[in-house]
């Protein structure tokens, strides 16, 4: 490779063969199970004004404050790269005239991006699935947004996940229990890290899940979140554990799963593995009541997750190559010509068919073979006189003549 060869921009990636193909195989059993779920597909922008996740994320967030792929643009509008997908969603849910539509089931996947150190399973640009309800205040909501991801990570084989749940009550039981914590904290002040004191006075929930090992024995005997429920909030929990047990979902209660911004309420959940080595999350989300309110809108009840495909695309097992069930071997400039038709009116009948041009016979039937195919469709000049090809069972070796018109019907079979 020459110094002037260009290289691709760090923590970006070109993908072919088989990581091509896991994550087309997760995007597909994504869509599938969105179908039987009845999520309508939605597309949104890559690119969205800055304003969009500067509000819904909150500005003092790390994604919001160091990672994201923000510029102006030529008309000086500052503009940014999504991060993720529920605030563009949630910004089209306003702007084009959705709520009409409202309960809206819909569901989406494509690139975001992120200025973050590049890891195992995480890029710069990464791949997303997301799924929202937007509009609905019920419990059954969040049921049906939970099974969607329990059945996905079934549908593609990917065993050992443990679903963790929790509630962040309503606005009341989140303001008592905020306040309980960050007087906890504060008492802890001195023995917190570096970041867990910027948090305190910004955000004492996030040092719930702080990964400074100073900080865990402080955030296991904080106040919990259960002594602040308010009748309300403890019900709409209660209605959801039901609705998870009756629908067949498993979960386990984790009492300090939290979300960070102020716009979520009620349920919390990730889908954890250990697959990957250390626990990690594969699918996480919750109700966020709160941020098409933050967004400007009225407000909008809702719920949704994400889930890295790429992360998910390194747990199923290799999908099924794609390999063609014929190859065209033309010898001779005659049978080239005649070649080409032949392998459109194959693949017109829905036969996965190629054609291998170089080389002699011996060599054009391994890399036949190699490839995966069945069949070697023969032209040759006493082919063509005759109307027919010489079609080889590469499995078996026998060989027989075929005309032109069974083609399709022989190489199915």
């Amino acid at each position: 490779m020459s110094a002037s060869t260009p290289q691709p921009v760090r923590g970006m990636q070109s993908l072919l063969g088989e990581e091509a193909e896991r994550m087309a195989a997760v995007v597909a059993a994504f869509d599938r199970v969105r179908r039987l779920f009845g999520f309508k597909r939605v597309e949104v922008p890559v690119l969205e004004p800055t304003a969009v996740f500067a509000r819904s994320l909150g500005e003092t967030t790390d994604v919001v404050s160091k990672e994201m792929y923000s510029f102006e643009d030529k008309g000086g509008d500052s503009v940014t790269l999504r991060p993720e997908f529920t605030a563009g969603i949630a910004r089209a849910f306003l702007s084009e005239g959705w709520q009409q539509y409202a309960p809206l089931k819909v569901a989406t996947h494509g690139p975001a991006f992120r200025y973050e150190r590049p890891q195992k399973g995480r890029f710069r640009q990464f791949h997303q699935l997301d799924a929202e309800i937007i509009g609905a205040a019920e419990p059954q909501a969040d049921v049906e947004t939970i099974a969607l991801g329990a059945q996905l990570l079934s549908e593609l084989g990917i065993e050992g996940v443990i679903l963790k749940l929790n509630t962040l009550g309503d606005p009341e039981t989140r303001a008592a229990w905020r306040d309980a914590l960050y007087e906890h904290f504060a008492a802890h002040r001195n023995d917190l890290s570096e970041d867990s004191r910027e948090r305190l006075e910004r955000n004492p929930l996030r040092i719930l899940d702080s990964k400074a090992h100073a900080d865990w024995p402080i955030a296991d005997s904080a106040p919990v979140i259960d002594d602040f429920l308010t009748s309300e909030a403890s019900d709409f929990f209660a209605a959801v554990t039901a609705g998870l047990d009756s629908a067949g979902v498993a979960w386990e209660r984790a009492p300090r799963l939290v979300r960070g911004l102020d716009y979520y309420r009620h349920t919390a959940f990730e889908f954890i593995t250990d697959q990957l080595g250390s626990q990690g999350t594969v699918l996480a989300g919750g109700r966020y009541d709160g941020l098409i309110e933050s967004l400007g809108g009225p407000h909008t009840p809702a719920v949704g997750w994400a889930a890295g495909i790429e992360r998910l695309a390194m747990m199923i097992g290799a999908p099924e190559a794609d390999t063609s069930r014929a190859v065209v071997i033309p010898l001779g400039g005659a049978a080239e010509a005649v070649a080409g038709k032949v392998l459109a009116e194959l693949r017109r009948a829905g036969v996965a068919a190629d054609m291998a041009y170089r080389g002699n016979m011996k060599k054009r039937l391994q890399r036949a073979n190699a490839a995966g195919a069945r069949f070697a469709v023969i032209l040759g000049e006493d082919e063509i006189a005759a109307g027919e090809a010489q079609v080889k069972d590469l499995a078996s070796g026998e060989q027989r003549a075929v005309a032109f018109a069974a083609l399709a019907e022989a190489v199915r079979a």
